[in-house]
């Protein structure tokens, strides 16, 4: 059975359409995302893996090498089995700062250019004889059908189709950092092309060269050496070194970081991918066996390789040798169409653009845009060229492990950056430069000597018999172990620079996190940034470039605070480097976003840094770490969650900190605070906080302070915190502050409420001598009243006018004296000058009115000239409180006694009483609100705790002396003249 080119070449080019259609359909949302962005189409796409040399060259390779063959598959698995310490750490770095290759991630850790440009150098190498692999395996296949020789013009049409669509898949969009989700998806129905064909083979193998699995199991009966064959290399072979390889090429294959890293689009699709891709390579490698031994059974005159095409040929329906093709175009393509676009774009960040880095008046994005079709293409012609110089009877196995031990080189480095912080740049090139050379000399010269295209003279098969080793062991052994070795001393021997212990630190570290940015930016606004940008960007790339930063970090166009501007600097930084490279970013925004290096970073900004990507990170720390994080944690959420305003600052008055407490209590969100300087803050609390943090007190009680028109009232705190640089409990320039805010408003106000309650409490009690005694003057001037009706004496009649008034300035006195009391007054002190004689006559007044008062005799001693300042209201309800427990605890006929003294700046007040005296077991909770010694219904218990909170405010002292039979004596100490600064309405300094 022969096949007609024409029809070849139609099939594979509708393939190619069909994959097209895909990849547009899904770029285009005419399906729902949520069919594409999912883990099964994640780890279907890593199917790429699974090149011709897999459809094709797994069945040569068994031929050859028994089960071994399966070790190209083990090393994989053990590769994602490995996931959480290998491939999840390089996946968050990747994510994190953007960077879309092996060559940008390496160049990122060392800090290197040279060394990106060698990655890529030898990366580029390394994957040619790959991408011939895939070309030579498509028109070998073709003339595997035909039985024609292959036209000379096959293979150049065949990479120009895989340019076309290489383009049209990777290369459509200006921005090359966007996921490319078509893509995704068009390399995971390859894959599920490949697999479905590779089955189908196999079943064929096994239901249609054999008559079913009798009748496979009957001809491995009839000849055993079938199995021996394949069980025999493992024994003897390098099965190690291809499991070690394979394990390699898992991840640092181009396609396969492209895949596994670049176009990842969730951390836990790669979860899933650690057990179900090796379940997918497992389907894949069943079909393996029957195929060979089907072949062997029918006797096919061609190589093994080429199995898959030759058993449907034989004996198969018409249509399936046209899916056997399809499958084995669908996997070159794959391959080649992905490491294209991996290859295209480290050569474009670490080779096209530091070579020829465009004017600022082109059109930045149109320029790579352009820059990567034209590389595309140049590697695709470059495998070409490499496919016609390579000798023809070239294996494809051998092809592909020869990029095996290329790719393996970069394993140090990988290693030094996930594990060892003391690796540097000069280790990394000198070791990788020497691995290079090694792999040259073992594998790429001899291939090329086979060629014919050159002759070397070396004698590298009495080498490898010297040591014992065949081709591949030789090859990585020596190559690695020249690379290892060059690393780890010259790494020993040299120091890494601050810019590479900074990217150390953040690779090495459970999270992704770099240090925070140390000085101060000479730019002061995201509208500087555009401007300095421009220089080297253009115009409109700079401003783009800023607001995707800004939106990035959700901040305003008007941004200015230090810390934002940094946060903004480095984000900018991070996406050049996914459009331009590591390398090239770093030098664009060193350049033109310049730090003042000699302005130190404080402390506490890089403890916030610190803690809140640790808080945002989702990685799982383990053993001490994770108990340290969980401490850190708990005493965090106690900040934050501590009922007082906390503010933390850095030495130059930055905020640091500001917790939900005083979010509430300011209304200002914690992300518009953090990062401002006190002063910036909305008014008031900008200038009562800047003006604390600039006070001499570390202590300022019961302040009140306007807020939307209505008094309120805080107790400020503060305390330094201490730069580890100083001595023990010394503070210096660099000292941050913490500030605490107590907001008393509401316990102010309640307070007030309940003073209030106490005296209406006390109104209630006076009412009825209150009415007595207003009822005797009304009687007495009724009777005079009446008597004024017939009185005709001018003199009678005057005496009697004087008598009513008389009588009638009496009740207003009394009324006056009630309204005065009973009146609420406003909330908070109300200082002022005032006579203490006249609240105590006040007072006496008042309590003489009660059915208590008017048995007891009341004393007066205090002098009548003595002055204080304070609140004259609240004081004479102290008084009054005082005088009705003395009356309520005294006997008829006993004498209460009232003395007042000054002495020192200071006034001392004592109320005497002859009553029953407090117990002892009790004197300590009388000032305990709502306790009473009363019976009940005839005390509220509020009384005395009110008199020493007022007493308190006015920053005095109260003390009982009682006993018990005797009597009790109630001793008031407080300020003549106290200064009563921190009480007034001043919220500045």
């Amino acid at each position: 059975m022969t096949y007609d080119l024409e029809i070849l070449f139609g099939a594979s080019l509708f393939y190619l359409l069909l994959l097209f259609f895909v990849a547009y359909v899904t770029d285009s949302g005419l399906v729902p995302d949520r069919w594409t962005d999912n883990a099964p189409v994640y780890v279907l796409s890593l199917g790429v893996y699974a090149t011709s040399w897999t459809y094709y060259g797994s069945v040569g390779f068994a031929d050859s090498e028994g089960y071994q063959f399966l070790t190209v598959y083990l090393g994989v698995t053990i590769a994602f089995i490995l996931s959480p310490v290998l491939l999840q750490p390089l996946l968050r770095l990747t994510r994190e700062y953007q960077l879309t290759s092996l060559a940008d991630l390496l160049a990122f850790r060392y800090r290197s250019q040279l060394g990106g440009v060698l990655v890529t150098l030898f990366m580029l190498l390394g994957s040619l004889p790959y991408i011939a692999l895939q070309i030579r395996a498509v028109t070998t296949s073709i003339q595997v059908l035909t039985h024609d020789d292959i036209p000379q013009l096959l293979a150049l049409g065949f990479c120009g189709m895989l340019t076309l669509f290489s383009i049209l898949f990777g290369a459509r969009h200006i921005s090359p950092r966007e996921k490319h989700r078509g893509l995704v998806a068009a390399i995971a129905f390859e894959s599920l092309v490949k697999i479905v064909a590779m089955l189908v083979v196999g079943y064929f193998a096994i239901f249609g060269v054999f008559s079913g699995p009798e009748s496979l199991n009957q001809y491995l009966t009839d000849h055993p050496e079938a199995l021996q064959k394949l069980y025999e290399p493992v024994r003897e072979g390098p099965w190690t070194t291809l499991l070690f390889l394979s394990f390699c090429a898992a991840f640092l294959l181009p396609r396969q970081f492209h895949m596994t890293f670049t176009e990842n689009l969730s951390m836990r699709s790669l979860a899933t991918a650690s057990w179900a891709f090796p379940l997918f390579l497992l389907l894949l490698n069943l079909a393996i066996p029957p195929i060979l031994w089907a072949g062997e059974y029918l006797q096919l005159d061609m190589d093994a390789d080429y199995y898959v095409l030759g058993i449907t040929l034989s004996k198969g329906p018409s249509w399936l040798p046209i899916l056997a093709f399809i499958g084995g175009v669908s996997a070159a393509s794959a391959m080649v169409i992905v490491s294209t676009l991996a290859l295209s774009s480290m050569c474009l960040n670490h080779l096209l653009l530091p070579a020829s880095y465009p004017d600022p008046k082109v059109d930045l994005y149109r320029w790579l845009l352009w820059g990567r079709r034209l590389l595309i293409g140049l590697i695709i012609f470059a495998g070409y060229i490499f496919y016609e110089v390579l000798e023809h009877n070239q294996g494809l196995v051998q092809l592909g492990l020869i990029s095996f031990v290329a790719v393996a080189q970069f394993l140090p480095g990988i290693i030094g950056l996930l594990y060892w912080r003391r690796a540097t740049r000069e280790g990394f090139i000198v070791g990788l430069l020497g691995g290079i050379t090694i792999w040259i000399i073992t594998l790429l010269l001899p291939l090329l000597e086979k060629s014919g295209f050159i002759s070397t003279g070396i004698d590298l098969p009495a080498m490898r018999d010297t040591a014992g080793l065949d081709q591949w062991q030789f090859s990585t052994f020596w190559s690695l172990a020249c690379n290892g070795l060059l690393f780890a001393i010259i790494s020993l021997m040299t120091r890494q620079s601050p810019e590479e212990e900074e990217t150390a630190f953040a690779c090495r570290s459970e999270v992704a996190i770099m240090a925070p940015m140390s000085g101060t930016l000479m730019a002061g606004s995201p509208t500087q940034f555009a401007e300095g940008l421009a220089v080297m960007l253009g115009r409109e790339a700079a401003e783009m470039e800023v607001d995707q930063a800004l939106e990035d970090l959700q901040l305003d166009r008007n941004e200015t605070r230090p810390r934002e501007l940094k946060r903004l600097r480095q984000r900018i930084e991070r996406n050049l480097s996914g459009l331009l490279g590591p390398a090239m970013a770093h030098m664009i925004i060193n350049q033109q976003l310049k730090v003042d290096a000699d302005a130190k970073t404080a402390l506490a900004d890089s403890i916030r840094h610190m803690e809140e990507r640790m808080e945002q990170s989702r990685s799982k720390l383990k053993g001490l770490t994770a108990d340290l994080d969980a401490l850190r944690r708990y005493h965090r959420q106690i900040l934050l969650d501590l009922p007082l305003g906390v503010c933390a600052v850095d030495p130059d008055h930055t905020v640091v900190t500001w917790n939900l407490a005083l979010e509430v209590m300011s209304g200002v969100p914690s992300n518009e605070a953090t990062g401002r300087k006190l002063s910036t803050l909305t008014q008031p609390w900008g200038e009562l906080l800047a003006g604390f943090a600039l006070a001499q007190d570390e202590h300022i009680h019961h302040m009140e302070v306007p807020i939307n028109n209505r008094p309120h009232w805080f107790n400020l705190h503060k305390a330094a915190i201490l730069d580890p640089d100083l001595p023990r409990y010394r503070t210096g320039p660099r000292s941050g502050l913490v500030l605490l805010l107590e907001d008393l408003t509401d316990l102010e106000t309640l307070e007030a409420e309940l003073a209030h309650s106490d005296r209406l409490a006390s109104i209630g009690k006076l009412a009825a001598g209150v009415a007595h005694e207003i009822g005797n003057p009304v009687s007495g001037i009724a009777s005079l009243a009446q008597n004024l009706l017939e009185e005709r004496d001018e003199a009678t009649t005057h005496e009697s006018i004087e008598a009513i008034l008389q009588q009638t300035r009496r009740i207003s006195s009394i009324v006056h004296s009630l309204m005065s009391y009973s009146r609420s007054g406003r909330i908070g002190l109300n200082f002022e000058i005032f006579n203490l004689n006249e609240i105590m006559e006040e007072a006496i007044q008042l309590v003489g009115l009660t059915r208590a008062g008017k048995h007891v005799a009341f004393s007066n001693s205090s002098p009548d000239d003595l002055a204080m300042k304070g609140d004259r209201q609240r004081l004479a309800q102290v008084m009054v409180n005082l005088l009705t427990n003395a009356c309520d605890a005294s006997k008829p006929g006993d004498r209460v006694e009232i003395f007042a003294f000054a002495s020192q700046a200071r006034i001392q007040i004592e109320v005497m009483d002859q009553g029953e005296g407090i117990p002892d077991e009790v004197r300590d909770e009388i000032f305990e609100p709502f306790f009473t010694t009363k019976e009940a219904g005839k005390g509220t218990g509020l009384g005395l705790p009110m008199v020493a909170k007022i007493i308190d405010e006015h920053d005095g002292s109260i003390e009982i002396d009682s006993a018990p039979g005797i009597g009790t004596r109630v001793i008031i100490q407080l300020p003549q003249h106290m200064d009563h600064k921190r009480h007034e309405s001043n919220t500045g300094y």
